[in-house]
C-alpha cells in the first residue's frame, strides 16, 4: 500500500513523538524491540486524537463543533484506502498505523472507541450514574490495554476482561486525583447517583468538606476493589509486560494511597507521587510480579 521508504519514516516519526511522551503510556517503557514501532504507532494515534480535544484548542479558537469535526476527519482516517486521500497533516501517522492493523490483526473499532471517548470529554460534563461512567473507560482507557496485549500475541478473553479491569481502574483513579482541575473546566466525573443531597457548589467548592470527603472515599475504595479484581493478570503476561503492568498498578493504588493520606479533598490540591514514591513503586511492583508469578508455578 505504501512504499517502504515512507513506511519506515513514518515510524520513525511516531516513535519520536512517543519518545517525548512515553511518562503518560507507561507500558511502553519495557517493550521488545520488535513491536517497539507498532506500540509507537498506537501512541501516536491516541496521542494526536487527544490532542485535537484537548481543551488547549481553545486558546487558538478552536470552538467544541471545531473540535468534533477535526475529531470525526481524524477518525475516517482509518478508512481511507487511497494513500493519496489522506490528509497531509496525518498521513505518517496512518501509513505506521495501517501498517500495524494489517501485521496484528487489529479490530479497528479499538481506535474508534478511543475517538469517541475523546469527543464525549469535549461536551459531556456530568455522568447520571457508574454505567455510564464506565462506559466511558470502557472506550477512553480499555482500548490501550486490549491493544497492547495484542501487539503482544495475546487474544484471550479472560485477559482482555482483567485488563479491561486494570485500565478502568487507572482511568477511575485519574478523575479522583484530577478533581481540583476538572472543576476549572466545569466537569464531574463522580456520578450525579452517588451524590445523595449533595450540591455542585460544594463539589467546586476551594476545599472538599466531610460530606465530599466521604464521597471521594467511597469512589476510592470501589476504584480499589476494581485494581484487585484485575490484578491476576500480572501472573499470565511474558517479561518484561507482566513486570511492568505489576509496577503500573502499584503506581494506580499509589495515587488511591495519596488521595486518601489527604483525607480525601482533591480539591484543594492534585495529589501526585513523589521521586521516593515512584522509587516504592519499583519495588513493589517487582514483588507483586514475583508473588503473581510464584502463584502461578505452585499450581
Amino acid at each position: 500500500m505504501f512504499e517502504t521508504g515512507e513506511t519506515e519514516r513514518a515510524y520513525e516519526k511516531c516513535q519520536h513523538l512517543a519518545d517525548a511522551h512515553y511518562e503518560n503510556f507507561p507500558v511502553a517503557k519495557l517493550v521488545s524491540k520488535k513491536i517497539r514501532r507498532h506500540v509507537a504507532a498506537v501512541y501516536a494515534f491516541a496521542r494526536t486524537a487527544d490532542d485535537i480535544a484537548d481543551e488547549k484548542h481553545e486558546e487558538i479558537g478552536a470552538s467544541d463543533p471545531r473540535r468534533l469535526s477535526e475529531l470525526a476527519r481524524f477518525e475516517a482516517q482509518l478508512d481511507i484506502e487511497d494513500p493519496d486521500m489522506l490528509s497531509p497533516e496525518w498521513r505518517w501517522i496512518f501509513v505506521a498505523l495501517s501498517d500495524t492493523i494489517e501485521k496484528f490483526s487489529i479490530p479497528k473499532q479499538l481506535f474508534r472507541d478511543l475517538v469517541s471517548a475523546f469527543a464525549q470529554d469535549v461536551v459531556k460534563k456530568r455522568y447520571s450514574d457508574f454505567p455510564e461512567l464506565l462506559d466511558y473507560c470502557r472506550r477512553s482507557a480499555n482500548p490501550v490495554g486490549r491493544l497492547v496485549l495484542i501487539l503482544h500475541g495475546l487474544r484471550d478473553e479472560k485477559l482482555f476482561k482483567l485488563s479491561d479491569d486494570i485500565c478502568s481502574a487507572l482511568q477511575l483513579a485519574n478523575f479522583w486525583q484530577d478533581m481540583s482541575v476538572d472543576k476549572k473546566k466545569g466537569r464531574i466525573y463522580i456520578p450525579v447517583s452517588d451524590w445523595n443531597g449533595i450540591g455542585e457548589e460544594e463539589i467546586f467548592s476551594g476545599s472538599a468538606d466531610s460530606r465530599v470527603r466521604a464521597l471521594v472515599k467511597f469512589q476510592v475504595d470501589r476504584t480499589r476493589a476494581m485494581f484487585d479484581s484485575g490484578a491476576g493478570l500480572v501472573k499470565y503476561l511474558p517479561f518484561p509486560l507482566g513486570l511492568e503492568i505489576a509496577i503500573t498498578l502499584a503506581g494506580g493504588r499509589a495515587i488511591l494511597d495519596k488521595i486518601e493520606s489527604q483525607n480525601c479533598d482533591t480539591l484543594v490540591r492534585r495529589p501526585a507521587l513523589n521521586a521516593f514514591d515512584k522509587l516504592r513503586l519499583l519495588f513493589y511492583g517487582a514483588a507483586s510480579y514475583c508473588f503473581w508469578k510464584i502463584r502461578l508455578w505452585e499450581k
